[in-house]
């Protein structure tokens, strides 16, 4: 059994996500994790695709746009406070702020984020929005 624990959001950002997004890392348990994400105003993504993992995106501020393909289906969907979405394996996404507002939302990743080599960056349907943070880590939830 594994043992209860809390955590409050950090204030900073724990590290860069492969698709250049901030994330703070919350808790995980043995069949998931879960970390909030967020993209600065008038951001684009860099797109990538998950080796083994799924994810399900619950955006909390901000709006934007994601863009999901997966072989011959391809769609864009606007993104806003209490829209939710799945990104199963596989999948090449790619996610853009519009606004003043940062784009945040909470992501479940299942299994939790095994590291480094599970995400693969693609072409995407937007040019990365320059002024993405330089120290990226690489790293994911």
């Amino acid at each position: 059994m594994s043992a209860f624990e809390t955590k409050r959001l950090p204030v900073e950002r724990t590290v860069v996500a492969p698709d250049l997004s901030d994330v703070r890392v919350l808790l995980t348990l043995k069949g998931g994790s879960m970390a909030h994400f967020e993209l600065p105003p008038g951001k684009v993504s860099a797109a990538v695709s998950h080796r083994t993992i799924e994810e399900i995106w619950y955006f909390l501020s901000g709006r934007g746009e994601m863009w999901r393909r997966q072989g011959d289906r391809e769609e864009i969907v606007p993104v806003d406070p209490g829209v939710c979405l799945t990104i199963p394996a596989g999948t090449q996404f790619q996610f853009r702020s519009f606004g003043y507002e940062a784009l945040a939302a909470l992501g479940v990743t299942m299994p939790p984020w095994p590291g480094e080599g599970e995400a693969t960056v693609v072409e995407g349907k937007w040019a990365v929005a320059s002024g993405m943070p330089a120290d990226s880590t690489k790293a994911g939830c």
